[in-house]
Protein backbone atom coordinates (compact mmCIF):
# COMPACT_ATOMS: atom_id res chain seq x y z
CA UNK A 1 0.00 0.00 0.00
CA UNK A 2 1.37 3.73 -0.94
CA UNK A 3 1.58 5.99 1.65
CA UNK A 4 1.98 9.85 1.36
CA UNK A 5 2.97 11.84 4.20
CA UNK A 6 2.65 15.74 3.50
CA UNK A 7 5.28 17.71 3.82
CA UNK A 8 4.85 20.60 6.56
CA UNK A 9 6.54 23.82 6.83
CA UNK A 10 5.86 27.43 5.28
CA UNK A 11 3.63 28.08 2.47
CA UNK A 12 6.93 28.95 0.26
CA UNK A 13 8.44 25.38 1.00
CA UNK A 14 4.84 23.66 0.25
CA UNK A 15 4.86 25.31 -2.90
CA UNK A 16 7.97 24.55 -3.82
CA UNK A 17 7.84 21.17 -2.96
CA UNK A 18 4.49 20.70 -5.42
CA UNK A 19 6.22 22.55 -7.94
CA UNK A 20 9.95 19.82 -8.11
CA UNK A 21 7.23 16.74 -7.91
CA UNK A 22 5.33 17.78 -10.95
CA UNK A 23 8.24 17.96 -12.51
CA UNK A 24 9.49 14.37 -12.18
CA UNK A 25 7.69 11.71 -14.45
CA UNK A 26 6.10 9.02 -13.62
CA UNK A 27 8.20 5.37 -13.43
CA UNK A 28 6.26 3.60 -16.46
CA UNK A 29 7.42 -0.09 -16.13
CA UNK A 30 7.75 -2.16 -19.36
CA UNK A 31 5.69 -4.79 -19.76
CA UNK A 32 7.29 -8.10 -18.85
CA UNK A 33 10.09 -6.52 -16.93
CA UNK A 34 11.32 -7.33 -13.46
CA UNK A 35 9.98 -5.09 -11.01
CA UNK A 36 13.31 -2.14 -9.96
CA UNK A 37 15.15 -2.80 -7.51
CA UNK A 38 14.49 -0.78 -4.16
CA UNK A 39 15.71 0.53 -0.91
CA UNK A 40 13.86 0.76 2.24
CA UNK A 41 15.17 3.18 4.76
CA UNK A 42 12.92 2.02 7.78
CA UNK A 43 12.18 3.57 11.26
CA UNK A 44 14.27 7.09 11.04
CA UNK A 45 13.40 10.11 12.20
CA UNK A 46 12.86 11.96 8.97
CA UNK A 47 14.18 15.99 9.35
CA UNK A 48 12.66 16.71 5.92
CA UNK A 49 14.68 19.93 4.86
CA UNK A 50 11.85 22.32 4.74
CA UNK A 51 12.40 23.17 8.62
CA UNK A 52 9.19 21.08 9.80
CA UNK A 53 9.67 19.29 13.13
CA UNK A 54 11.05 15.87 12.89
CA UNK A 55 8.68 12.51 12.38
CA UNK A 56 9.08 9.44 12.34
CA UNK A 57 8.87 7.38 8.97
CA UNK A 58 10.47 5.20 6.24
CA UNK A 59 11.43 6.14 3.08
CA UNK A 60 11.77 4.15 -0.10
CA UNK A 61 14.08 4.51 -2.90
CA UNK A 62 13.42 3.52 -6.30
CA UNK A 63 15.46 4.49 -9.75
CA UNK A 64 17.41 6.80 -8.72
CA UNK A 65 14.60 8.84 -6.70
CA UNK A 66 12.46 8.86 -3.45
CA UNK A 67 9.02 7.19 -4.04
CA UNK A 68 7.25 7.09 -0.92
CA UNK A 69 7.40 8.37 2.43
CA UNK A 70 5.49 7.24 5.95
CA UNK A 71 4.64 4.13 7.25
CA UNK A 72 6.09 1.78 5.23
CA UNK A 73 6.64 -2.00 5.18
CA UNK A 74 9.12 -3.85 3.61
CA UNK A 75 8.16 -5.03 0.05
CA UNK A 76 9.66 -8.76 -1.22
CA UNK A 77 12.82 -8.57 -2.08
CA UNK A 78 13.92 -4.91 -1.44
CA UNK A 79 17.07 -3.81 0.65
CA UNK A 80 15.86 -2.67 3.76
CA UNK A 81 18.17 -0.23 5.86
CA UNK A 82 17.24 -0.20 9.64
CA UNK A 83 17.67 3.23 10.64
CA UNK A 84 16.37 2.93 14.30
CA UNK A 85 17.59 6.18 16.25
CA UNK A 86 19.00 7.39 13.31
CA UNK A 87 18.09 10.72 11.96
CA UNK A 88 17.57 10.97 7.99
CA UNK A 89 17.73 13.99 6.20
CA UNK A 90 18.53 15.48 2.15
CA UNK A 91 21.60 14.85 1.36
CA UNK A 92 23.69 18.63 2.24
CA UNK A 93 24.09 20.98 -0.86
CA UNK A 94 27.75 23.15 -0.04
CA UNK A 95 26.41 26.27 -1.88
CA UNK A 96 29.88 27.51 -1.84
CA UNK A 97 32.47 24.99 -2.70
CA UNK A 98 35.88 23.85 -3.71
CA UNK A 99 35.46 20.20 -4.24
CA UNK A 100 35.76 20.10 -7.39
CA UNK A 101 39.61 20.72 -7.41
CA UNK A 102 41.08 16.77 -8.12
CA UNK A 103 37.29 15.61 -8.33
CA UNK A 104 37.47 14.04 -11.82
CA UNK A 105 40.66 12.97 -11.48
CA UNK A 106 42.54 12.51 -8.15
CA UNK A 107 39.85 11.97 -5.48
CA UNK A 108 36.51 10.82 -7.88
CA UNK A 109 35.08 9.43 -4.24
CA UNK A 110 35.05 12.79 -2.82
CA UNK A 111 35.61 11.50 0.37
CA UNK A 112 35.77 15.12 2.02
CA UNK A 113 32.53 15.52 1.33
CA UNK A 114 30.21 12.48 1.38
CA UNK A 115 31.81 11.52 4.78
CA UNK A 116 29.93 14.81 6.31
CA UNK A 117 27.07 13.90 4.26
CA UNK A 118 27.52 16.59 0.97
CA UNK A 119 25.76 15.32 -1.89
CA UNK A 120 26.00 18.58 -4.10
CA UNK A 121 28.93 20.98 -4.50
CA UNK A 122 28.18 24.17 -6.11
CA UNK A 123 31.30 25.38 -8.09
CA UNK A 124 32.87 28.13 -10.07
CA UNK A 125 33.11 30.34 -6.80
CA UNK A 126 35.28 33.77 -5.84
CA UNK A 127 35.01 34.44 -9.34
CA UNK A 128 36.69 31.47 -11.27
CA UNK A 129 35.63 28.65 -12.86
CA UNK A 130 36.02 25.85 -15.25
CA UNK A 131 35.13 27.50 -19.39
CA UNK A 132 33.65 26.57 -20.87
CA UNK A 133 31.31 24.53 -19.16
CA UNK A 134 29.78 22.52 -21.58
CA UNK A 135 33.80 20.69 -22.38
CA UNK A 136 33.79 20.07 -18.33
CA UNK A 137 30.33 18.43 -18.00
CA UNK A 138 31.64 16.28 -20.84
CA UNK A 139 34.86 15.10 -19.22
CA UNK A 140 32.04 15.14 -15.46
CA UNK A 141 29.64 12.15 -17.81
CA UNK A 142 32.72 10.43 -19.34
CA UNK A 143 33.54 9.51 -15.63
CA UNK A 144 31.04 10.42 -12.99
CA UNK A 145 32.44 11.20 -9.62
CA UNK A 146 30.79 9.75 -6.44
CA UNK A 147 28.72 13.96 -6.09
CA UNK A 148 26.60 15.89 -7.89
CA UNK A 149 28.24 18.86 -8.91
CA UNK A 150 26.78 22.63 -10.43
CA UNK A 151 28.90 25.25 -11.15
CA UNK A 152 28.65 29.21 -11.77
CA UNK A 153 30.71 30.86 -14.52
CA UNK A 154 33.42 33.21 -13.28
CA UNK A 155 34.01 36.61 -13.67
CA UNK A 156 37.46 36.69 -13.49
CA UNK A 157 37.76 33.57 -15.62
CA UNK A 158 35.37 35.89 -18.21
CA UNK A 159 38.46 38.45 -17.69
CA UNK A 160 41.39 36.34 -18.41
CA UNK A 161 39.90 34.99 -21.82
CA UNK A 162 39.14 38.68 -22.91
CA UNK A 163 42.03 40.75 -21.17
CA UNK A 164 44.84 38.35 -21.11
CA UNK A 165 47.24 38.87 -18.06
CA UNK A 166 46.14 42.90 -18.46
CA UNK A 167 43.66 42.82 -15.50
CA UNK A 168 44.64 45.46 -13.57
CA UNK A 169 42.40 48.64 -14.51
CA UNK A 170 38.60 48.64 -15.60
CA UNK A 171 37.62 46.47 -18.44
CA UNK A 172 36.82 48.67 -21.67
CA UNK A 173 33.26 48.60 -22.98
CA UNK A 174 34.38 46.05 -25.91
CA UNK A 175 35.63 43.94 -23.40
CA UNK A 176 32.50 43.89 -21.53
CA UNK A 177 30.46 42.98 -24.23
CA UNK A 178 33.01 39.82 -24.96
CA UNK A 179 32.50 39.07 -22.18
CA UNK A 180 28.99 39.24 -21.85
CA UNK A 181 29.04 37.00 -24.88
CA UNK A 182 31.06 34.27 -23.26
CA UNK A 183 28.77 34.48 -20.32
CA UNK A 184 25.63 33.89 -22.38
CA UNK A 185 27.57 31.43 -24.34
CA UNK A 186 27.93 29.38 -20.80
CA UNK A 187 24.12 30.08 -19.47
CA UNK A 188 23.45 28.46 -22.69
CA UNK A 189 24.91 25.72 -23.70
CA UNK A 190 27.00 25.03 -20.12
CA UNK A 191 23.77 25.39 -17.91
CA UNK A 192 25.76 27.48 -15.84
CA UNK A 193 23.51 28.91 -12.32
CA UNK A 194 25.07 32.52 -13.40
CA UNK A 195 27.24 34.47 -12.58
CA UNK A 196 30.36 34.85 -9.42
CA UNK A 197 32.91 37.23 -8.94
CA UNK A 198 36.06 37.76 -6.52
CA UNK A 199 35.99 41.49 -6.30
CA UNK A 200 38.93 41.20 -3.28
CA UNK A 201 41.59 39.17 -5.63
CA UNK A 202 43.92 40.79 -8.08
CA UNK A 203 41.92 39.70 -11.64
CA UNK A 204 39.14 41.28 -10.39
CA UNK A 205 39.95 44.33 -8.03
CA UNK A 206 40.55 47.04 -10.66
CA UNK A 207 36.93 45.89 -12.27
CA UNK A 208 34.09 49.15 -11.84
CA UNK A 209 30.85 48.09 -10.53
CA UNK A 210 29.35 49.31 -14.16
CA UNK A 211 31.07 46.24 -15.42
CA UNK A 212 29.73 43.67 -12.90
CA UNK A 213 26.02 45.03 -13.75
CA UNK A 214 26.59 44.63 -17.05
CA UNK A 215 27.29 40.80 -16.66
CA UNK A 216 24.68 40.70 -14.05
CA UNK A 217 22.16 41.53 -16.32
CA UNK A 218 22.92 38.77 -18.72
CA UNK A 219 22.77 36.46 -15.66
CA UNK A 220 19.43 37.74 -15.19
CA UNK A 221 18.35 37.62 -18.34
CA UNK A 222 18.47 34.18 -18.15
CA UNK A 223 17.17 33.17 -15.08
CA UNK A 224 20.42 33.02 -13.64
CA UNK A 225 21.77 34.10 -10.41
CA UNK A 226 24.72 35.81 -8.61
CA UNK A 227 27.32 35.00 -5.97
CA UNK A 228 30.19 37.54 -4.63
CA UNK A 229 33.23 37.32 -2.54
CA UNK A 230 32.99 40.59 -2.12
CA UNK A 231 35.04 43.47 -2.51
CA UNK A 232 35.78 44.02 1.22
CA UNK A 233 35.81 41.62 4.15
CA UNK A 234 37.34 43.86 6.17
CA UNK A 235 38.77 47.60 5.80
CA UNK A 236 35.74 48.53 3.41
CA UNK A 237 33.15 46.17 4.39
CA UNK A 238 30.23 48.50 4.67
CA UNK A 239 30.74 49.51 1.06
CA UNK A 240 31.05 45.99 0.15
CA UNK A 241 27.60 45.38 1.03
CA UNK A 242 26.65 48.16 -0.42
CA UNK A 243 27.82 47.62 -3.60
CA UNK A 244 26.52 43.67 -3.91
CA UNK A 245 22.76 45.22 -3.14
CA UNK A 246 23.45 47.58 -5.77
CA UNK A 247 24.67 45.14 -8.33
CA UNK A 248 21.06 43.00 -6.68
CA UNK A 249 19.38 46.36 -7.74
CA UNK A 250 20.17 47.69 -10.42
CA UNK A 251 20.29 44.06 -12.53
CA UNK A 252 17.59 42.70 -11.07
CA UNK A 253 18.91 39.62 -9.72
CA UNK A 254 19.45 37.78 -7.05
CA UNK A 255 22.54 38.42 -4.67
CA UNK A 256 24.45 36.05 -2.88
CA UNK A 257 26.92 37.36 -0.06
CA UNK A 258 29.64 34.54 -0.13
CA UNK A 259 30.75 32.93 2.67
CA UNK A 260 29.64 36.19 4.52
CA UNK A 261 31.69 37.46 7.49
CA UNK A 262 32.98 39.87 9.91
CA UNK A 263 36.67 39.65 9.24
CA UNK A 264 38.39 42.53 10.88
CA UNK A 265 38.28 43.44 14.92
CA UNK A 266 36.64 46.45 14.49
CA UNK A 267 33.55 44.95 12.82
CA UNK A 268 32.86 42.02 15.74
CA UNK A 269 29.67 42.20 17.25
CA UNK A 270 28.21 43.68 14.44
CA UNK A 271 26.60 40.98 13.13
CA UNK A 272 23.22 42.29 14.09
CA UNK A 273 23.77 45.68 12.30
CA UNK A 274 24.98 43.73 9.34
CA UNK A 275 21.39 41.22 9.48
CA UNK A 276 19.13 44.72 9.71
CA UNK A 277 21.16 46.33 6.35
CA UNK A 278 20.10 42.83 4.91
CA UNK A 279 16.47 43.16 6.00
CA UNK A 280 15.68 46.48 4.93
CA UNK A 281 17.15 45.82 1.78
CA UNK A 282 14.99 42.26 1.38
CA UNK A 283 12.09 44.70 2.30
CA UNK A 284 12.74 46.98 -0.77
CA UNK A 285 12.73 44.27 -2.89
CA UNK A 286 16.52 43.07 -3.78
CA UNK A 287 16.78 39.31 -3.32
CA UNK A 288 19.47 39.24 -0.82
CA UNK A 289 21.18 36.10 0.98
CA UNK A 290 24.23 34.44 2.62
CA UNK A 291 26.19 31.49 2.95
CA UNK A 292 28.57 31.17 5.91
CA UNK A 293 31.22 28.15 7.09
CA UNK A 294 31.74 27.52 10.71
CA UNK A 295 35.42 28.32 11.02
CA UNK A 296 37.09 31.78 12.77
CA UNK A 297 39.51 30.97 10.29
CA UNK A 298 39.55 32.02 6.30
CA UNK A 299 41.80 30.61 3.38
CA UNK A 300 44.17 32.30 0.81
CA UNK A 301 47.34 33.61 0.37
CA UNK A 302 49.52 36.27 2.20
CA UNK A 303 48.10 39.36 -0.76
CA UNK A 304 44.42 39.02 0.44
CA UNK A 305 45.53 41.15 3.65
CA UNK A 306 46.74 43.89 1.54
CA UNK A 307 44.52 43.68 -1.41
CA UNK A 308 45.43 46.68 -3.20
CA UNK A 309 48.48 45.71 -3.35
CA UNK A 310 50.45 48.50 -1.93
CA UNK A 311 52.78 46.39 0.23
CA UNK A 312 53.74 49.30 2.75
CA UNK A 313 55.13 48.91 6.19
CA UNK A 314 51.90 50.70 7.58
CA UNK A 315 49.50 49.14 5.32
CA UNK A 316 51.22 44.98 6.71
CA UNK A 317 51.36 46.76 10.66
CA UNK A 318 47.53 47.74 10.33
CA UNK A 319 46.78 44.50 8.26
CA UNK A 320 48.68 42.11 11.06
CA UNK A 321 46.76 44.50 14.17
CA UNK A 322 43.40 44.54 12.88
CA UNK A 323 42.43 41.76 10.14
CA UNK A 324 44.44 38.65 11.69
CA UNK A 325 47.10 38.68 13.79
CA UNK A 326 50.53 36.78 13.39
CA UNK A 327 49.92 33.86 16.06
CA UNK A 328 46.52 33.31 14.29
CA UNK A 329 48.15 33.33 10.38
CA UNK A 330 49.05 29.77 10.20
CA UNK A 331 51.21 28.72 6.68
CA UNK A 332 49.18 26.17 4.78
CA UNK A 333 51.90 26.14 2.20
CA UNK A 334 55.44 27.49 1.41
CA UNK A 335 57.48 26.26 -1.33
CA UNK A 336 60.58 28.90 -0.69
CA UNK A 337 60.88 26.89 2.91
CA UNK A 338 58.60 23.93 3.37
CA UNK A 339 59.55 23.98 6.94
CA UNK A 340 57.20 26.93 7.56
CA UNK A 341 54.20 24.68 7.17
CA UNK A 342 51.84 24.44 9.83
CA UNK A 343 53.76 27.02 11.78
CA UNK A 344 52.53 30.63 12.50
CA UNK A 345 53.50 33.71 11.22
CA UNK A 346 54.76 34.75 15.35
CA UNK A 347 56.60 31.73 15.26
CA UNK A 348 58.49 32.29 12.35
CA UNK A 349 59.32 35.61 12.92
CA UNK A 350 60.88 34.64 16.11
CA UNK A 351 62.66 31.79 14.63
CA UNK A 352 63.99 34.73 12.17
CA UNK A 353 64.75 37.07 15.00
CA UNK A 354 62.09 39.35 13.11
CA UNK A 355 59.26 41.45 14.15
CA UNK A 356 56.29 40.01 12.35
CA UNK A 357 56.19 42.87 10.08
CA UNK A 358 59.51 42.31 8.43
CA UNK A 359 59.05 38.55 8.88
CA UNK A 360 55.74 39.01 6.56
CA UNK A 361 57.52 41.20 3.89
CA UNK A 362 60.62 39.17 3.92
CA UNK A 363 58.27 35.95 3.20
CA UNK A 364 56.17 37.88 0.42
CA UNK A 365 59.23 38.78 -1.39
CA UNK A 366 60.52 35.10 -1.54
CA UNK A 367 57.58 33.94 -3.34
CA UNK A 368 56.46 37.32 -5.68
CA UNK A 369 59.87 39.14 -5.63
CA UNK A 370 61.86 39.38 -8.91
CA UNK A 371 64.39 37.09 -7.46
CA UNK A 372 61.25 34.66 -6.81
CA UNK A 373 61.19 30.78 -8.53
CA UNK A 374 58.58 30.99 -10.97
CA UNK A 375 56.59 28.06 -9.67
CA UNK A 376 56.66 29.72 -6.07
CA UNK A 377 53.30 29.25 -3.85
CA UNK A 378 51.78 30.02 -0.72
CA UNK A 379 48.54 30.03 1.12
CA UNK A 380 47.89 31.20 4.40
CA UNK A 381 45.26 30.13 7.14
CA UNK A 382 44.20 33.52 9.29
CA UNK A 383 41.88 34.01 12.40
CA UNK A 384 39.91 36.94 11.39
CA UNK A 385 35.99 35.81 12.84
CA UNK A 386 34.83 34.69 15.91
CA UNK A 387 32.50 32.00 17.05
CA UNK A 388 29.77 34.40 18.53
CA UNK A 389 29.70 36.32 15.18
CA UNK A 390 29.02 33.32 12.79
CA UNK A 391 26.60 31.82 15.41
CA UNK A 392 24.17 35.16 15.21
CA UNK A 393 24.92 35.03 11.36
CA UNK A 394 23.33 31.47 10.79
CA UNK A 395 20.51 32.44 12.67
CA UNK A 396 19.08 34.69 9.64
CA UNK A 397 16.93 32.74 8.09
CA UNK A 398 18.63 33.30 4.89
CA UNK A 399 21.82 32.27 5.65
CA UNK A 400 22.78 28.48 4.48
CA UNK A 401 25.97 26.47 5.15
CA UNK A 402 28.81 26.11 3.30
CA UNK A 403 32.17 24.93 3.30
CA UNK A 404 34.17 27.08 1.16
CA UNK A 405 36.57 23.81 1.44
CA UNK A 406 38.22 21.56 -0.94
CA UNK A 407 39.44 17.82 -0.99
CA UNK A 408 42.88 17.98 -0.12
CA UNK A 409 43.40 21.20 1.68
CA UNK A 410 44.89 22.25 4.99
CA UNK A 411 41.90 23.72 6.40
CA UNK A 412 39.60 21.61 8.19
CA UNK A 413 36.59 23.26 6.90
CA UNK A 414 37.32 21.03 3.45
CA UNK A 415 36.05 17.69 5.41
CA UNK A 416 34.34 18.88 8.64
CA UNK A 417 31.79 22.13 7.93
CA UNK A 418 28.54 20.47 8.07
CA UNK A 419 29.02 17.71 10.90
CA UNK A 420 30.63 21.28 12.76
CA UNK A 421 27.47 22.88 12.49
CA UNK A 422 25.65 20.05 14.03
CA UNK A 423 28.15 19.19 16.78
CA UNK A 424 28.88 23.34 17.79
CA UNK A 425 25.88 25.36 17.12
CA UNK A 426 22.98 23.04 17.37
CA UNK A 427 24.04 20.09 20.00
CA UNK A 428 26.76 22.29 21.92
CA UNK A 429 25.41 26.16 22.24
CA UNK A 430 21.75 25.58 20.74
CA UNK A 431 22.19 28.32 18.69
CA UNK A 432 19.72 26.78 15.66
CA UNK A 433 17.05 23.49 16.04
CA UNK A 434 18.28 20.23 14.22
CA UNK A 435 15.27 21.64 12.15
CA UNK A 436 16.92 24.72 11.36
CA UNK A 437 20.10 23.73 10.71
CA UNK A 438 19.16 20.80 8.20
CA UNK A 439 17.00 23.83 6.31
CA UNK A 440 20.54 25.82 6.07
CA UNK A 441 21.93 22.58 4.99
CA UNK A 442 19.40 21.08 2.18
CA UNK A 443 16.23 23.43 0.72
CA UNK A 444 17.37 26.59 1.55
CA UNK A 445 20.64 26.45 -0.21
CA UNK A 446 19.04 24.59 -2.95
CA UNK A 447 16.69 27.48 -3.84
CA UNK A 448 19.28 30.19 -2.67
CA UNK A 449 21.16 28.74 -5.82
CA UNK A 450 18.25 27.73 -8.42
CA UNK A 451 18.78 23.87 -7.77
CA UNK A 452 15.61 21.75 -8.21
CA UNK A 453 14.05 18.46 -7.17
CA UNK A 454 16.60 18.18 -4.43
CA UNK A 455 16.92 19.13 -0.78
CA UNK A 456 13.66 17.61 0.29
CA UNK A 457 12.78 14.31 1.98
CA UNK A 458 9.18 13.93 -0.43
CA UNK A 459 7.96 11.85 -3.64
CA UNK A 460 9.50 12.91 -6.54
CA UNK A 461 13.03 14.22 -5.27
CA UNK A 462 16.13 13.01 -6.33
CA UNK A 463 17.40 10.73 -3.57
CA UNK A 464 19.84 12.22 -1.98
CA UNK A 465 19.76 11.27 1.34
CA UNK A 466 22.43 11.16 4.30
CA UNK A 467 21.57 9.13 7.73
CA UNK A 468 23.24 10.58 10.60
CA UNK A 469 23.17 9.73 14.73
CA UNK A 470 22.15 13.06 15.89
CA UNK A 471 23.47 12.95 19.55
CA UNK A 472 27.11 11.82 18.19
CA UNK A 473 27.93 13.43 14.79
CA UNK A 474 31.15 15.63 15.19
CA UNK A 475 33.83 16.79 12.92
CA UNK A 476 37.03 16.12 13.85
CA UNK A 477 39.33 17.79 11.35
CA UNK A 478 41.65 20.60 12.50
CA UNK A 479 44.41 22.60 11.41
CA UNK A 480 46.90 19.55 12.69
CA UNK A 481 44.92 16.55 10.89
CA UNK A 482 42.47 18.65 8.19
CA UNK A 483 41.67 15.29 6.72
CA UNK A 484 40.34 13.34 9.71
CA UNK A 485 36.54 12.25 8.69
CA UNK A 486 33.53 13.05 10.55
CA UNK A 487 32.01 10.53 12.60
CA UNK A 488 28.06 9.82 13.39
CA UNK A 489 27.26 10.07 9.43
CA UNK A 490 26.22 6.24 8.85
CA UNK A 491 25.34 6.14 5.42
CA UNK A 492 24.80 8.72 2.69
CA UNK A 493 23.39 8.00 -0.82
CA UNK A 494 23.56 10.07 -3.66
CA UNK A 495 20.68 9.41 -6.60
CA UNK A 496 19.51 6.31 -5.26
CA UNK A 497 23.14 4.83 -4.69
CA UNK A 498 25.04 4.24 -1.37
CA UNK A 499 28.35 6.55 -1.52
CA UNK A 500 29.19 6.12 2.40
CA UNK A 501 28.98 3.66 5.27
CA UNK A 502 30.32 2.03 7.86
CA UNK A 503 32.96 5.31 7.77
CA UNK A 504 34.55 4.45 4.15
CA UNK A 505 33.45 5.23 0.88
CA UNK A 506 31.67 2.39 -1.34
CA UNK A 507 33.85 2.80 -4.21
CA UNK A 508 33.13 2.77 -7.89
CA UNK A 509 31.09 3.06 -10.02
CA UNK A 510 30.06 6.68 -8.92
CA UNK A 511 26.33 8.27 -9.37
CA UNK A 512 26.87 12.04 -9.71
CA UNK A 513 25.16 14.25 -11.83
CA UNK A 514 26.13 17.36 -13.73
CA UNK A 515 22.96 19.43 -12.07
CA UNK A 516 22.54 22.76 -14.90
CA UNK A 517 20.40 25.49 -14.37
CA UNK A 518 16.78 24.55 -14.64
CA UNK A 519 17.57 20.76 -14.66
CA UNK A 520 14.47 19.17 -13.23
Amino acid sequence: MRTWRGVRGSASALAFVALLAACEPADTPVPGSPPPESTLIQGALLVDGTGAPAFPGSVRIREGHIVEVGELAPAPGETVVDAEGLVLAPGFIDTHSHHDRGLLDEHPDARAAVSQGITTVVVGQDGGSSYPLSEYWSDFVEAPPAVNVASYTGHASLRRRVMGDDLRRAATPAEVDSMSVLLEADLRDGGSLGLSTGLEYTPAFDSETEEVIALARVAAAHGGRYISHIRSEDRTFWQAIDEILRIGREADIPVQVGHMKLAMTSLWGRADELIAKLDSARAAGIDVTADVYPYTYWQSTMTVLVPDGNFTRDAVDFALREVANPDGIIFGRFSPEPSYVGRTLADIAQERGEDPVTAYLALREMVYGPDAPEDADEGIMARSMTDEDIGRLYQWPHTNVCSDGGLDGPHPRGYGSFTRVLRQYVREEHALTLEEAVHRMTLLGAEQVGIRNRGVVAPGMWADLVLFHPATVSDHATFEEPHAPSTGIEAVWVNGVQVWGEGAGTGPPYPGRAIRRGDG
